[in-house]
């Protein structure tokens, strides 16, 4: 077939109406063939003898979208050298668009055979077994699709899986169900429209692969934690075919959240990929240079450094890394028209030695980029090496998964001592966290519970994990719960369990969303969904993973009542406020002066050091001054909003409350509480008595004063 040299930019392969250029980059590479796969698999070769700075580069007139393709790469296989070249192998392109199949767990995926790992190079050939890289076309009727550049503290995150929210819906025709399409569907968007959620964060959408020690065990990989494709969207995912069609599709997707006032925000995986450890399969950036692109011990380079757990890291430091993780987030911001990303394992991402740097160069040229800075950043600020746990330690254009709200306000809610300091400054933004690197409050994405971990219904419902199913012994998964299961571990019919369960889940609902900083709920649990106990259903691509819509009236009634606290969030400026408490106080209608927020002992006393430091509180009272939010909207006008007075008692006991004196204004009106069968007076003077049921929350409000008239 006839060839021109084409381009050393931009990499991957790039359809220009006519032909496609294909570029890829290898620093030791002696030989290049580009592979152009047919539809009936058959092979067509072709030398790439074009190379400037290690990128080999191609223009192939008449190659169309759809055309499958990947590469065969001549070069040094040395592992003790960190070189694992392997011609035998059918190689992904690394800036693949889309990506055709899946692969199936052949001995020749490996370079090496399964009777003698350290034996000679197995030279059976991929094809056939793997997947192919597919050329796309770039071109996609946006419309008048716009992103809706949701602020920070005005954002409700919901975090989904594409497959698990659709597969049970009702009323997303079965074709499309599991699919892009299926979360497109008006059903999927109109109930998180009527939920008040503004962006819905997708588990991983990357292309992954099925792992095959999970196909041995008849499972799968669900959650998608092993990308192998940077670029494309996991194919598994499409209604409408791999050979392209799933960027058409997903494109649709964005467009229809967008349409609706949703951002999409993007789990993506950058700290590793599907090749695993030096015993995993020769997919795609191993076989065209190992050592570039991941990182090796130092001392054998034929084993990698790991912190991910899963067999190998990225080369961080690494320009051409870089320039991969760069040019992708680039892609999806501006191709695929995606708002922001969630990192996954991102303390990875920040080392450079030996150590987690958040100076690192990865941190360095984010922030300079003029278009991955400007889209919402969240880091999952852990992995798994000396060091790892960074909560706090990012950046400050970055935001992060606050691992330490979701473990206090568990411990408080569970009746743990000594939490109620603590549990305060979560509730107030955990300044102790942000503050001193010039952050904000919308720095702390704050969440009770994630795919990882139990579901909100099992949380109060199970002591221990019940991981069964996923054939690991119970080894895997978090070994131990961070709540409090009302005395009945599972399913039973007793009314007063229920009860207690269903306020439970209300109380960290409410919690969440009073809190200031930005809420993330897990999907489903607004509707009580359960997974038996299983918190680790990362192979579980079945019922026990997925939705049920099929919702009873506890279910319902979940529903309603998280819709209730979206909007009262929504409604109440002072509790997302885009600055810190910092004691400043107003005096509107002739009040004295109140501090913008303070504590209160369940007496109608404020609270003093011994109260905090009292090892079994477990309630207080918050005066939020909706008078005394000094910061301006975002268009600069002033904000007034009605004050509140939360009353929490995590006690078993029922506890009577004073509200404070007439100082703090009055009448105070009840406008949530979670416990539902309690009837509250309409209003309340100063120094009245409330009591609030064992385990709840009680919100009052009371408008601003108005100012006397002068005279």
């Amino acid at each position: 077939m006839q060839t021109w040299p084409g381009h050393s930019y931009p990499l991957g392969a790039t359809f220009n109406g006519t032909g496609t250029n294909f570029a890829l980059y290898s620093s030791i590479a002696d030989r290049v063939e580009l592979c152009l796969i047919d539809d009936d698999g058959a092979e067509e070769r072709i030398e790439v003898t074009e190379v400037d700075a290690f990128v080999w580069h191609a223009y192939v007139p008449g190659i169309r979208p759809g055309q499958r393709y990947g590469y065969r790469l001549h070069g040094p296989h040395d592992p003790s050298s960190g070189h694992r070249c392997n011609p035998a192998k059918l190689l992904l392109d690394p800036y693949a668009k889309a990506i055709d199949g899946q692969i199936d767990g052949h001995e020749a995926l490996y370079s090496y055979y399964f009777d003698d790992p350290s034996g000679p190079v197995n030279t059976m050939d991929s094809a056939g077994h793997t997947m192919t890289s597919v050329v796309t076309n770039p071109f996609f009727d946006w419309g008048h699709d716009h992103p809706p550049e949701t602020e920070y503290h005005e954002s409700v995150i919901y975090e989904a899986h594409v497959r698990g929210m659709t597969m049970q819906h009702p009323e997303v025709p079965e074709d499309i169900r599991g699919t892009y399409a299926g979360m497109a569907h008006p059903a999927v968007v109109g109930h998180l429209v009527e939920l008040g959620v503004t962006a819905l964060e997708l588990m991983p959408v990357h292309q992954f692969i099925q792992d095959p020690h999970l196909m041995e065990k008849g499972l799968t990989n669900y959650w998608g934690y092993n990308t192998i494709g940077f670029f494309a969207p996991h194919n598994g995912y499409s209604a409408w075919g791999s050979r392209g069609e799933q960027v058409l599709e997903f494109k649709s997707l964005v467009k229809a959240m967008h349409a609706a006032g949703i951002e999409v925000i993007l789990d993506v995986v950058y700290n590793h990929t599907a090749e695993g450890n030096h015993l995993g399969p020769t997919l795609s950036l191993r076989g065209l240079d190992n050592a570039s692109y991941y990182r090796l011990v130092d001392e054998d380079k034929a084993h990698y450094f790991d912190t991910t757990g899963t067999g190998n890291s990225l080369l961080m430091r690494s320009p051409h890394v870089l320039q991969l993780i760069m040019d992708s987030l680039r892609y999806w911001i501006t191709e695929m028209h995606v708002d922001g990303f969630r990192f996954d394992l991102a303390a990875t991402l920040a080392r450079q030695f030996h150590e987690v740097d958040r100076l690192s160069s990865f941190f360095d040229i984010i922030q300079q980029d003029p278009v991955i800075s400007q889209v919402k950043l969240i880091a999952e600020p852990w992995d798994l090496g000396s060091g790892g746990y960074q909560v706090g330690g990012f950046p400050p254009l970055w935001t992060e998964w606050n691992g330490q709200y979701r473990d206090t306000v568990r411990d408080f809610w569970r009746g743990e001592p000594s939490t109620l300091g603590e549990f305060a400054s979560r509730l107030t933004g955990s300044s102790d966290l942000y503050e001193h690197t010039g952050r904000t409050p919308i720095a702390s994405i704050n969440f009770v519970t994630a795919h990882d971990g139990f579901t909100l219904r099992d949380l109060v419902s199970y002591n221990d994990k019940h991981n069964e199913a996923n054939g690991e012994d119970g080894r895997d998964g978090e070994s131990h719960n961070r709540s409090w299961n009302c005395g009945v571990e599972g399913p039973t019919d007793d009314p007063a369990i229920e009860r207690l369960r269903s306020r439970q889940q209300r109380n960290f609902l409410t919690t969440l969303l009073l809190s200031q900083g930005v809420p993330m709920i897990s999907h489903g649990d607004e509707l009580s969904r359960s997974q038996e106990g299983n918190n680790n259903t990362y192979a579980q691509d079945n019922p026990l993973s997925w939705v049920d819509w099929n919702l009873d009236a506890q279910a319902q009634s979940l529903l309603e009542f998280t819709r209730t606290v979206i909007a009262f969030r929504r409604d109440h400026p002072v509790l997302r406020r885009r600055r810190f408490f910092n004691g400043s106080t107003s005096a509107p209608g002739g009040l004295p002066e109140l501090p913008d927020i303070a504590w209160f002992e369940p007496s109608g006393a404020l609270m003093d050091a011994e109260s905090w430091n009292t090892a079994y509180a477990r309630s207080l009272a918050i005066f939020l001054n909706g008078q005394a939010i000094e910061e301006p909207d975002s268009r600069g006008r002033p904000i007034e909003d009605d004050s509140l007075m939360v009353l929490i008692n995590a006690s078993a006991d029922d506890l009577d409350f004073t509200l404070p004196d007439a100082s703090y204004g009055e009448p105070w009106s009840p406008v949530l509480t979670t416990d539902t069968d309690q009837d509250l007076d309409a209003e309340l003077p100063a120094e009245a008595t409330v009591t609030v049921t064992g385990r709840s929350i009680v919100v009052f409000a009371r408008p601003a004063p108005e100012e006397p008239e002068s005279t």
